[in-house]
């Protein structure tokens, strides 16, 4: 990744400058966000980075391994990278505790288990232990046919389906050396913009009900439902919908959805609005947030983090900007950065990037072009279906392609796109036929959970879960 070289710096915007309040009438939001940063005392690393990282613990061992014998002691220490707090005194360690926190713990989705090392209340040692909710979808797409694929991998990061599915459908494409027509890309830059909404509102919804704004779980999830309608008046779900397929996407748009986007753009608008209200100014808030969980730009680098994580802590790197993908280059919007890679500003960054992604919807629904909404090779997509009962080709066509599946050649293939949480990326193994020989994925959650240690380690216990929050981890993505 490059700080400075990817995204044009008129093609950036400053997350805490955006969180205007129009309504408010003269007030500053940037030099309030100075104020605030001026009560709190904050203390953020350097740059320089200690790498690399020791030999990795057994996973699931019951006990954290003494420090000289542990390898990774010294990692999950916060020694061998950057600390964000400064330890008072020398520490004693005869007075420290292990604890589990999760996986049953609500706020850790009863599928992570963070073990605590604690001194009084202050974190010494942090060690994620994942593993709760195996899946085995990669393996599992082995025996899937590149039809049947989508209907897998949508079920990986369930907060982002639909960019699950461009993923996949991309990487498919890749290998048979195929363009979709422009309307279908228009279509899914449409629905994974607004899957991007989607899933930055639940993240709001549940950040702030596990730091104690119980408020922002209704009202989160009410704007989020405007969103599911949506979708379900697209394409029949309301989640894991199966949408975008290789080779365009299942259905046109249907009529009217025009009057659904200006309403859900409308709404979802207003609702941002009340939250930055609610939560921007509230002591409490602040108090929960700002210093809280930092991580620094070289850490990101490090540990492989992308998406609002990174950009928060100033990382300009957005994929559709440095690699663009299905025509989304042709739309304009700005890349929010953070400036202190807390808490807070991974706030302000994903309530600016519902703004942006709003956006670019509503570009896409002024300038959406006319034509067939997937390829027309009948042997890549179904035929129409007026056409099964009035062609024998046809009806064969469709029976091939549902039972046998795509017939891809021999190839590697690899394609990312910038899902809600960072670079979601696929890469894909064929020896020809119709299932792929193997699939991995590179999942952004795995990423933010595994630098969990750095964030967590000599901060309070009682900031473990607005730091864990903020990362916004799926573990459907990362126990895959």
């Amino acid at each position: 990744m490059s700080d400075t070289t990817n995204i044009p710096d008129n093609e950036m915007i400053d997350a805490a400058a955006v969180a205007t309040d129009d309504s408010a009438g003269t007030h500053d939001r940037e030099s309030g966000e100075t104020r605030r940063r001026d009560i709190h005392t904050i203390w953020v690393s350097g740059t320089e980075e200690r790498y690399p990282f020791a030999a990795e613990t057994g996973e699931g061992a019951q006990e954290m391994l003494p420090a000289d014998v542990d390898p990774t002691a010294r990692l999950q220490g916060g020694i061998v990278v950057d600390d964000d707090y400064v330890s008072q005194g020398e520490d004693d360690p005869s007075e420290r505790q292990i604890i589990n926190m999760g996986p049953q713990h609500p706020s850790t989705h009863g599928v992570l288990r963070l073990q605590l090392e604690l001194e009084g209340e202050t974190i010494k040692r942090v060690k994620p232990i994942i593993g709760y909710l195996h899946t085995g979808m990669e393996k599992t797409a082995e025996t899937l046919n590149y039809a049947q694929g989508s209907t897998n991998v949508t079920r990986m990061d369930y907060l982002a389906p639909f960019n699950n599915e461009l993923t996949f459908s991309l990487t498919v494409e890749q290998l048979l050396g195929i363009d979709v027509p422009e309307r279908a890309q228009a279509i899914r830059v449409l629905m994974t913009e607004l899957d991007r909404v989607a899933s930055h509102l639940i993240w709001a919804a549940t950040q702030g009900m596990d730091i104690g704004a119980v408020s922002m779980m209704i009202y989160g999830w009410r704007e989020r439902e405007i969103c599911l309608d949506f979708f379900e008046t697209v394409t029949g779900l309301r989640m894991n919908h199966n949408y975008i397929r290789p080779g365009g996407v299942a259905a046109d748009l249907p009529d009217g959805w025009e009057d659904g986007v200006t309403n859900l753009i409308a709404k979802v608008s207003v609702g941002v609005d009340e939250y930055e209200e609610l939560l921007n100014d509230t002591s409490i808030f602040l108090d929960r947030t700002l210093g809280v969980g930092v991580i620094t730009p070289e850490e990101c680098k490090q540990y492989g983090i992308t998406g609002p994580i990174a950009r928060a802590s100033g990382v300009n790197w957005d994929l559709r900007k440095s690699a663009p993908y299905s025509g989304i280059d042709k739309y304009e919007f700005h890349v929010p950065l953070g400036r202190y890679g807390d808490v807070h500003d991974r706030w302000l960054v994903r309530m600016a990037e519902i703004r942006e992604s709003l956006k670019i919807v509503k570009q896409v629904m002024d300038t959406i072009p006319e034509g067939d909404y997937r390829h027309e090779d009948r042997k890549i997509t179904p035929p129409p279906r007026k056409r099964i009962d009035e062609s024998m080709e046809a009806l064969i066509h469709h029976f091939k392609l549902f039972t046998e599946g795509i017939l891809v050649p021999p190839g590697t293939a690899y394609q990312s796109v910038e899902g809600p949480r960072g670079e979601l990326g696929c890469l894909m193994v064929s020896k020809g036929g119709a299932r792929p020989w193997r699939m991995h994925w590179r999942a952004p959650s795995f990423a933010a959970v595994q630098a969990l240690p750095v964030m967590l380690t000599d901060s309070l216990v009682a900031d473990v879960i607005a730091s864990l929050a903020s990362s916004d981890p799926v573990l459907g993505d990362v126990d895959r």
